[in-house]
Protein backbone atom coordinates (compact mmCIF):
# COMPACT_ATOMS: atom_id res chain seq x y z
CA UNK A 1 0.00 0.00 0.00
CA UNK A 2 2.43 2.12 0.68
CA UNK A 3 4.84 1.65 -2.48
CA UNK A 4 1.37 2.65 -4.27
CA UNK A 5 1.15 5.65 -2.45
CA UNK A 6 4.55 7.02 -3.02
CA UNK A 7 4.30 6.12 -6.69
CA UNK A 8 1.19 8.16 -6.82
CA UNK A 9 2.23 11.11 -5.16
CA UNK A 10 5.29 11.00 -7.27
CA UNK A 11 4.00 10.54 -10.46
CA UNK A 12 1.40 13.71 -9.40
CA UNK A 13 4.55 15.73 -9.05
CA UNK A 14 6.19 15.09 -12.10
CA UNK A 15 3.01 15.57 -13.77
CA UNK A 16 3.27 18.57 -12.01
CA UNK A 17 7.10 19.84 -12.96
CA UNK A 18 6.41 18.75 -16.64
CA UNK A 19 3.14 21.13 -16.79
CA UNK A 20 0.92 18.22 -17.64
CA UNK A 21 -2.49 19.21 -16.04
CA UNK A 22 -3.82 15.44 -17.34
CA UNK A 23 -1.39 13.64 -15.50
CA UNK A 24 -1.77 15.28 -12.51
CA UNK A 25 -5.80 14.93 -12.80
CA UNK A 26 -5.07 11.07 -13.32
CA UNK A 27 -3.53 11.04 -10.07
CA UNK A 28 -6.75 12.07 -8.20
CA UNK A 29 -10.28 11.01 -7.42
CA UNK A 30 -13.08 11.73 -9.15
CA UNK A 31 -13.78 14.01 -5.80
CA UNK A 32 -10.78 14.90 -4.32
CA UNK A 33 -10.75 17.43 -1.89
CA UNK A 34 -8.06 20.59 -2.74
CA UNK A 35 -7.19 22.92 0.38
CA UNK A 36 -4.81 25.56 -1.48
CA UNK A 37 -3.02 27.72 0.63
CA UNK A 38 -5.16 30.71 2.04
CA UNK A 39 -8.25 29.61 -0.24
CA UNK A 40 -11.31 27.79 -0.37
CA UNK A 41 -11.69 24.22 -0.51
CA UNK A 42 -12.47 23.72 -4.23
CA UNK A 43 -14.17 19.84 -4.69
CA UNK A 44 -13.60 17.83 -7.81
CA UNK A 45 -11.60 17.31 -10.73
CA UNK A 46 -13.32 20.02 -12.90
CA UNK A 47 -12.13 22.72 -9.73
CA UNK A 48 -8.94 21.70 -9.55
CA UNK A 49 -8.36 21.50 -13.21
CA UNK A 50 -9.54 25.15 -13.10
CA UNK A 51 -7.07 25.87 -10.54
CA UNK A 52 -4.33 24.64 -12.76
CA UNK A 53 -4.96 26.42 -15.45
CA UNK A 54 -5.15 29.74 -13.57
CA UNK A 55 -2.28 28.96 -11.77
CA UNK A 56 0.11 28.02 -15.05
CA UNK A 57 -1.18 31.28 -16.55
CA UNK A 58 -0.26 33.74 -13.33
CA UNK A 59 3.46 31.36 -12.73
CA UNK A 60 5.81 29.52 -13.90
CA UNK A 61 6.89 26.75 -11.65
CA UNK A 62 9.17 23.73 -10.73
CA UNK A 63 9.78 21.65 -8.14
CA UNK A 64 13.34 20.71 -6.36
CA UNK A 65 14.55 19.31 -3.25
CA UNK A 66 11.04 16.63 -3.17
CA UNK A 67 11.11 14.76 0.03
CA UNK A 68 7.92 12.22 0.13
CA UNK A 69 6.33 10.52 3.92
CA UNK A 70 3.89 8.14 3.37
CA UNK A 71 2.09 6.22 6.15
CA UNK A 72 2.48 2.55 6.73
CA UNK A 73 -1.18 1.58 5.48
CA UNK A 74 -0.63 4.23 2.20
CA UNK A 75 -3.41 6.03 3.27
CA UNK A 76 -1.94 9.38 3.86
CA UNK A 77 1.19 11.23 2.38
CA UNK A 78 3.20 14.16 2.82
CA UNK A 79 5.77 16.09 0.87
CA UNK A 80 8.21 18.86 1.27
CA UNK A 81 9.70 20.96 -1.47
CA UNK A 82 11.21 23.96 -2.74
CA UNK A 83 9.01 25.87 -5.17
CA UNK A 84 11.30 27.60 -8.23
CA UNK A 85 9.32 30.08 -9.67
CA UNK A 86 9.07 33.19 -11.97
CA UNK A 87 5.69 35.38 -11.77
CA UNK A 88 4.03 35.70 -15.13
CA UNK A 89 1.01 37.74 -14.72
CA UNK A 90 -0.55 39.54 -12.01
CA UNK A 91 -2.61 37.04 -9.58
CA UNK A 92 -5.98 39.05 -8.18
CA UNK A 93 -5.36 40.68 -4.71
CA UNK A 94 -1.46 40.39 -5.37
CA UNK A 95 1.30 42.35 -6.11
CA UNK A 96 2.21 43.25 -9.71
CA UNK A 97 4.02 40.91 -11.58
CA UNK A 98 7.05 41.63 -14.07
CA UNK A 99 8.57 38.47 -14.01
CA UNK A 100 9.81 38.54 -10.91
CA UNK A 101 11.70 34.72 -9.31
CA UNK A 102 11.35 33.39 -6.23
CA UNK A 103 12.41 30.43 -4.22
CA UNK A 104 10.18 29.56 -1.43
CA UNK A 105 10.05 26.29 0.86
CA UNK A 106 6.37 24.49 0.53
CA UNK A 107 5.11 21.37 1.83
CA UNK A 108 1.95 19.22 1.03
CA UNK A 109 -0.82 16.59 2.54
CA UNK A 110 -2.66 13.92 0.83
CA UNK A 111 -5.38 11.20 1.69
CA UNK A 112 -5.46 8.61 -0.62
CA UNK A 113 -8.01 5.66 -1.23
CA UNK A 114 -7.45 3.13 -4.08
CA UNK A 115 -4.53 4.11 -5.47
CA UNK A 116 -5.73 8.02 -5.79
CA UNK A 117 -5.52 11.34 -4.24
CA UNK A 118 -8.50 11.76 -2.15
CA UNK A 119 -7.33 15.01 -0.49
CA UNK A 120 -4.45 17.52 -1.27
CA UNK A 121 -3.56 20.30 1.01
CA UNK A 122 -0.51 22.72 0.40
CA UNK A 123 1.34 25.47 2.57
CA UNK A 124 3.79 27.84 1.80
CA UNK A 125 4.62 31.37 3.30
CA UNK A 126 2.51 33.38 1.24
CA UNK A 127 4.35 37.00 3.15
CA UNK A 128 7.90 35.33 2.70
CA UNK A 129 6.34 35.16 -1.05
CA UNK A 130 4.73 38.25 -1.48
CA UNK A 131 8.30 40.04 0.50
CA UNK A 132 10.31 38.22 -2.46
CA UNK A 133 8.14 39.35 -5.78
CA UNK A 134 7.91 43.09 -3.81
CA UNK A 135 11.81 43.62 -3.81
Amino acid sequence: MSQTARATIQSYYDAFNAGETEAMLACLADDVAHHVNEGKVRHGKTAFAAFSAHMSRCYKENLTDMVIFVSEDGGRAAAEFIVNGTYLETDAGLPEARGQGYRLPAGAFFSLEGGKITRVVTYYNLADWVAQVSA
